[in-house]
């Protein structure tokens, strides 16, 4: 059993606890709001509204508001809470693993949550206290059980030790889990998957204008198009990034529903900036045609490996031709159709006060 502190117990703080608790660790919660701190004692959980941290070695999980300001976060409350845990840690003989569970940018952990706590406990990571991000992928409806059965859980921290105590800690609870040696890369995986499912949202909403401007049903389109089209269906499709689309297909047929989109007199921000940055990766690409060519050489080579994931080969993948027409010479005897043109490539809702 694990000594387990919860910093924060919102949303995603009380689904974590009480998720941990459920699989009999010990958990104590810390948080200023009255109302929170009640309702959790009449559960039955420790709750506080400072940190005590006893003479074992336990995990301190940060699960503190993120909130947007405009165009940034606010990560005023997270460096307040790393603040009260570092001086915790500073009167504490063992050592600590802190875990920033938050949603925040790449960097936080090294750049603000680290120099934080070094700076009040007057001791360096790893010999005053251990660090490591493990962002959530918890929906704000159905939080607790997410925890209990989470589909991928990810984990970022220089320590190796580190890295294998909390595997230990969440392994048991199943699903896919991902360890990676700098936290930077599971805060950019948790910035992605917000941003990718909100661009999925916006898309299909930019959709939907057209469709009842032209009166169809909306949902017919959506509905077949989730199943006819391998963006949708192929997990490994389009993810590779760092070179732009092409074939005989999506150029023209994107670039041709932006003109037919302005007919309409509908604005389509989504395509619009679909078509920008593939001219400008396409832009950069051929401004470095050497360098170029060998990486999209090594991109179908990859692309050969994964032919499993693709159950109809002949669809429109990206074009390593349009970059570098020779190209397709170079790389015929790597793939298994030297026609195939080489595509390189729900959070259902925000949680509640991060």
């Amino acid at each position: 059993m694990t000594s387990i502190t919860i910093m924060g117990a919102g949303v995603v703080g009380s689904a974590t606890g009480k998720g941990f608790a459920r699989h009999g660790h010990g958990v104590s919660f810390v948080d200023i709001d009255a109302s929170r701190i009640a309702n959790l004692r009449r559960e039955g959980f420790a709750v506080s509204d400072t940190v005590v941290l006893g003479d074992e070695p336990s995990i301190i999980f940060l699960t503190l508001p993120t909130p947007n300001n405009g165009y940034r976060w606010d990560l005023d409350y997270l460096k307040a809470g790393t603040r009260t845990v570092g001086e915790a840690l500073r009167a504490s003989t063992v050592m600590h693993t802190v875990v920033v569970r938050s949603t925040v940018p790449p960097g936080t952990c090294d750049e603000i949550v680290r120099p934080i706590l070094e700076e009040a406990t007057d001791r360096p990571v790893n010999e005053g206290f251990a660090l490591a991000s493990n962002p959530e992928f918890l929906r704000a409806r159905s939080a607790f059980e997410d925890f209990l059965s989470p589909r991928m859980t990810v984990i970022g921290s220089h320590s190796p030790r580190t890295l294998e105590r909390l595997e230990d800690l969440l392994r048991p609870f199943g699903g896919e889990l991902r360890r990676y040696p700098d936290p930077r890369t599971v805060e950019l995986i948790k910035c992605t998957h917000n941003l990718y499912n909100a661009t999925k949202i916006s898309f299909w909403n930019e959709l939907w204008e057209v469709s009842e401007r032209l009166g169809l049903n909306p949902a017919a389109i959506a509905d077949t198009v989730a199943l006819s089209s391998e963006a949708s269906y192929n997990t490994g499709y389009g993810i590779s990034g760092g070179t732009p689309y092409g074939g005989a297909c999506l150029p023209k047929d994107t670039k041709g529903f932006l003109g037919f989109a302005a007919a309409l007199g509908i604005d389509v921000p989504m395509a619009s900036a679909t078509d920008q940055v593939n001219e400008r990766l396409l832009a950069l690409a051929t401004a470095a045609v050497p360098e170029q060519a060998d990486r999209l050489v090594r991109a179908r080579e990859q692309e050969v490996r994964n032919q499993s994931l693709r159950p109809n080969p002949s669809l429109d993948y990206q074009s390593a031709e349009r970059l570098h027409p020779s190209l397709d010479d170079q790389s015929a005897e790597l793939s298994p159709n030297p026609s195939l043109d080489y595509q390189s490539a729900e959070h259902d809702e925000e949680l509640a006060a991060r």
